[in-house]
């Protein structure tokens, strides 16, 4: 499954809600927030990778990475309406995929989102 555009969270307000009524878990490398949606048609996913992670291609690689990651287990989500947004924290831009993914796994079973261990 590749994330199409439109499973894209652009708008700040998409943001803040997810932060404001959403839960989130942080890991050693990643936090992952996610709210639930019903009127959402599909996942909106969103990334934030901000300047302390690393230079410009640092970011860019991790978003890249990222979204890997969720469009592999994207559809093991118990429930895909809803928002999810991950930030990858300082370090992150040191670690391998297969460190980000582990994180993210362990984060999103923490949330319960997963509906089977992919």
């Amino acid at each position: 499954m590749r994330l199409p555009r439109k499973h894209s969270m652009t708008r700040w307000r998409e943001f803040q809600r997810v932060k404001k009524d959403g839960r989130s878990k942080a890991g050693r490398f990643l936090i992952v927030s996610t709210l639930e949606d019903p009127a959402l048609p599909h996942l909106m996913t969103g990334f934030i990778t901000t300047r302390r992670v690393g230079k410009a291609h640092d970011r860019n690689r991790l978003r890249r990475q990222l979204r890997a990651i969720v469009s592999r287990h994207g559809e093991f989500l118990e429930n895909p309406h809803r928002y999810l947004v991950t930030i990858p924290r300082h370090g992150a831009a040191e670690c391998g995929f297969a460190a980000l993914e582990k994180d993210w796994l362990k984060q999103a079973r923490r949330l319960g989102l997963l509906r089977e261990t992919p």
